[in-house]
């Protein structure tokens, strides 16, 4: 069997290796599901990872496999397995349980702890994706990071009571910003995107066929743009960039929350504001969180969600699945789109046919 994997620690080390195909039997319990994988995306972590700015080999190999965007169909399951049929379509959730409480509670994504063609994995962190869904089910997992990252900007909120935000901006308007911006859009809020590319831009008429509204930063600032249209109650950032962080600090409404899903790598340094910044945010009740991966419950409203947008805005889902790669053999011209991406919204590989 093959699968697409990198060699922790060594830039541009992408390869193919060979693994055993595994079975519903390598899980205990006769809960295993072994899913054949129909598609995988490809994202900032992928590259990331294959520029060794991190990640890890799993404990007796040299290497590790990527791969965390995966949308399969499942082809058999354990004597136990109780809600999952061969023929399902599924995306496995990405961390598993570490020792720590939150791990216990099901919330591994908050733990303290420090692709192939098949997999094999227990059906408690397998989600089934509806048969409606089955042409954009690999957008499910990052779906997940706007939707942990967007609920927890509202648990945060309880704190207030009553606490009902009316405009949002999402720094960011890639894959992950499109999908944030679908997500607030769906929950009724004025959205603003700001990315850097100018118009005519597919991402822009994107944003503005669900009702948000795009802005250029290389034509308006987003200081600019908060002096026209006012602060924002709730902000959802995922550039990667720090100095777009700090920009957000100043853009936060009294009460708001700004929410950061991106890791900024290296050791840029920028002269801010600090002390206007910290008043701010302390005489402003403001909180900024950062949010990474997601749990099962996010995996499942995001099938939700996602069914709701094919319902209110039928095709868009499929709009930002721009690049398809066929087969893993191909794997070098994945990369070579996600290091160059020309436009692309949402890099994948068709790894099998459903």
């Amino acid at each position: 069997m093959k699968a697409i994997a990198v060699v922790p620690g060594r830039p541009n080390s992408v390869h193919l290796a060979e693994l055993a195909r595994p079975s519903v039997s390598d899980v205990p319990d006769g809960r295993g599901v072994l899913v054949r994988i129909l598609r995988v995306g490809v994202d900032g972590t992928d590259k990331e990872i294959n520029a060794a700015e991190y990640g890890a080999a799993p404990d007796g190999y040299d290497f590790l496999v990527i791969g965390h965007e995966g949308f399969g169909q499942v082809e058999a399951v354990g004597p136990n397995v109780s809600f999952l049929r061969p023929g399902d379509f599924v995306v496995a959730t990405v961390r598993r349980p570490g020792k720590s409480l939150y791990d216990a509670i099901g919330l591994q994504d908050m733990t303290t702890d420090d692709v192939t063609e098949y997999y094999v994995e227990d059906e408690q962190f397998i989600v089934k994706v509806p048969q409606g869904l089955k042409d954009v089910g690999v957008l499910l997992e990052p779906m997940t990071v706007a939707q942990k990252g967007i609920t927890q900007a509202y648990e945060i909120q309880r704190r207030l009571k009553v606490w009902r935000p009316r405009t949002a901006a999402v720094m960011g308007t890639g894959t992950l910003g499109l999908l944030a911006a679908l997500v607030l859009r769906l929950r009724g809020l004025e959205v603003t995107a700001f990315g850097r590319t100018p118009e005519p831009y597919l991402n822009a008429r994107l944003l503005e066929a669900i009702g948000a509204t795009y802005v250029n930063t290389a034509e308006r600032s987003i200081t600019d743009a908060v002096k026209q249209s006012g602060r924002f109650d709730l902000i959802f950032e995922g550039t990667g960039s720090s100095a777009v962080v700090f920009e957000s600090m100043q853009a936060v409404a009294k009460n708001g929350v700004l929410v950061l899903t991106s890791i900024t790598g290296g050791d840029k340094r920028l002269e801010v504001p600090a002390d206007r910044i910290n008043l701010e945010f302390v005489l402003g009740n403001k909180v900024m969180v950062g949010s990474v991966n997601a749990s099962r419950d996010n995996f499942e409203t995001g099938v939700r969600d996602m069914s709701q947008a094919e319902a209110e805005y039928p095709g868009w889902l499929r709009q930002l699945l721009t690049d398809p790669v066929r087969g893993l053999d191909n794997y070098r011209d994945l990369f070579e789109r996600l290091q160059n991406p020309n436009g692309a919204i949402k890099i994948f590989c068709e790894v099998s046919a459903s």
